[in-house]
């Protein structure tokens, strides 16, 4: 199973922009360090718990402090970018990348960025222009010599050579493209299917193994529109996770650290807004108010020593029927960092070589 890392990137609102990039930066070069195999950054405009707009500013810095580790945006919010413009910089990212770069692509999911750009997520146009989007830069991408595009939110061109020097020619180190995740968070997410239609990896925005089970049948119902196999071991989730020493540990650095500061004056507010919190329930019947950070510990969370946290991570690879590799929910422990360092320690070293034997097809 691969170890890799997403980062919202989250930060406390009172944690400054360029103190909370370079927690990012310090993060990255450990999972270098430590090991792991992929990174990947997210892409918000409007939530002060998630402050980072430009993922590949922090992606293109990153790749000069490490060595090994593949990173890519997780993703690119592709309602709120022109393509063709998208598509060279990516692209061109690449290439200084030196071919370590995945590209991670997503729909967006808050209101308040869809009010800023003036997108209509409600109806589903996020999806759609995420589609368009994605179509055209697989084909400025393509060896196809030119063509015109007129969509219905893009009109792009790939123009012939124009006196005789003129015309595009930026394409990806990666051929025919760097490795291309969709993530995905709603229930049988739309996303998803587009993953599996184009044999891209499924970036599964996890809550409890019931709501992960329909983004793998997502997966597998767009694959079949195409007539592909869907391969679980593409599959990557996104889980809250934390390693200590003790159980008893990792509950108080989780719960009452940052992780629990986040999930209870953001993340869980959010998820109730969207009506998302009955997917961390282990009943229905529990109430919405029951919902804590100190349920989810108990529920949802893989915290615990390196035994407790093998077990809850096997008990959940069964229950979906198996993936190809866990992304660490990032938080921001600039306070405590010993605390995290020492997760991620544990994860890599301790926790990782009791899990080998989990390899999905």
């Amino acid at each position: 199973m691969k170890l890799g890392y997403f980062a919202m990137p989250s930060h406390p609102p009172e944690r400054g922009l360029k103190a909370g990039h370079d927690w990012d930066l310090q993060t990255l070069r450990w999972l270098d360090e430590l090991g792991f195999e992929e990174a990947w950054i997210g892409e918000h405009h409007t939530a002060p718990w998630e402050p980072h707009p430009a993922p590949d500013l922090l992606i293109a810095q990153a790749l000069l402090q490490t060595k090994r580790l593949k990173i890519g945006p997780g993703g690119f919010l592709l309602p709120y970018h022109h393509p063709a413009e998208l598509a060279n910089r990516v692209a061109m990212l690449d290439h200084l990348s030196e071919g370590r770069l995945l590209f991670g692509v997503a729909a967006s999911g808050l209101p308040s960025d869809w009010a800023m750009f003036g997108v209509d997520g409600m109806s589903g146009q996020n999806r759609e222009m995420t589609r368009e989007a994605l179509d055209i830069i697989l084909r400025l991408w393509s060896d196809e010599p030119s063509f015109e595009f007129k969509g219905k939110y893009w009109n792009v061109a790939k123009p012939e050579l124009m006196y005789g020097f003129l015309k595009p020619h930026i394409k990806p180190l990666q051929q025919p493209h760097p490795p291309i995740g969709v993530a995905g968070l709603s229930p049988n997410s739309d996303t998803l299917k587009m993953a599996g239609e184009h044999g891209f990896m499924p970036l599964s925005l996890n809550l409890n193994a019931g709501h992960l089970v329909t983004h793998w049948a997502a997966v597998e119902e767009g694959a079949r529109r195409t007539g592909r196999t869907p391969k679980r071991s593409d599959w990557r989730i996104f889980r809250e996770v934390f390693v200590a020493e003790t159980d008893e540990q990792a509950y108080e650095l989780s719960v009452n650290g940052m992780m629990g500061r986040m999930m209870r004056e953001y993340f869980l507010p959010l998820l109730d807004q969207f009506g998302f919190k009955q997917y961390l329930k282990h009943d229905p019947s529990v109430p919405d108010a029951d919902v804590t950070p100190e349920y989810c510990a108990k529920h949802n969370w893989l915290i615990g020593s390196p035994e407790t946290v093998a077990k809850k991570l096997e008990k959940v690879y069964n229950d979906v029927g198996g993936f190809g590799g866990i992304l660490v929910f990032g938080f921001d422990y600039a306070e405590n960092p010993d605390a995290w360092h020492t997760s991620l320690r544990l994860l890599a070293e301790e926790v990782a070589p009791r899990i080998a034997h989990l390899k999905p097809a």
